[in-house]
């Protein structure tokens, strides 16, 4: 498999929920509102014999009037029509941001997979994190797949709900030629979370998320997976020596 991390840059976030960017060769974390958070934005591709997945879609910002999940895959070498799947972790607003940006679907000849319960919960809690008009496509798009529970995709990409960062978060695990990529998002946003036992309060289950972190970093060393790091400013995969 080839893994390819389709950065966004990295943002500051605080208690308003906004990202604002930020660059890390000159800006100062000190300036930023007390409590702010440095995160990457970084969507994946991940090339399998059968498919070139996306993970995740970024913020849906445009870079000089192109769509930059669209401009990072092309110039990766990936044209963004031959995209055949999007797996979404949840729908924050980081994280589904490009699904339909102005109302058409980011990836035409994609099938798009979500937990049916995160797209009700989305509008059960609204604004901040979810911006619901930006999901309306979800509702009506036949590209869209709705996922109930766990389950495996097309024999090789397994699915499950974890809950914890929001109730109906899931994760993924894409075997394929002998190797495990994972992709754990936002309960295993970064590498140094996965090695600390730390909770976060933003977490719906902060308690369950530092568990499961502990379980997929056990697990996850003694079977070689590689894991897929969302908003890790320095390590997107790990372990990099062993990068696919």
């Amino acid at each position: 498999m080839k893994v390819i991390p389709l950065s966004e840059g990295a943002f500051t976030i605080d208690k308003t929920k906004l990202f604002v960017p930020f660059d890390t060769g000159s800006d100062d974390l000190q300036e930023r509102p007390v409590g702010s958070m440095l995160v990457e934005i970084q969507p994946f591709a991940v090339v399998t014999t059968d498919d070139i997945l996306v993970i995740d879609t970024g913020l849906g910002y445009r870079k000089e009037g192109t769509l930059q999940i669209h401009a990072n895959l092309r110039e990766a070498g990936v044209d963004p029509a031959k995209v055949t799947k999007v797996l979404l972790s949840h729908l924050h607003k980081d994280h589904a941001g490009g699904i339909c940006p102005d109302g058409v679907m980011c990836f035409p000849n994609a099938r798009y997979y979500v937990q049916r319960r995160e797209l009700e919960y989305a509008y059960e809690k609204g604004p901040t994190s979810y911006l619901t008009g930006e999901l309306e496509c979800l509702k009506t798009s036949r590209q869209v797949t709705f996922l109930d529970g766990d389950g495996v995709l097309d024999g090789y990409i397994r699915y499950r709900v974890t809950g914890a960062h929001c109730p109906w978060h899931q994760a993924f695990w894409i075997v394929d030629g002998g190797e495990t990529v994972f992709f754990g998002g936002d309960v295993a946003p970064t590498l140094q979370q996965m090695k600390s036992r730390f909770v976060a309060k933003y977490d719906y289950d902060g308690k369950r998320a530092m568990e499961l972190r502990q379980e997929w970093w056990e697990q996850g060393q003694a079977e070689g997976w590689t894991f897929l790091f969302y908003h890790d400013v320095k390590v997107p995969v790990w372990p990099v020596d062993r990068r696919p």
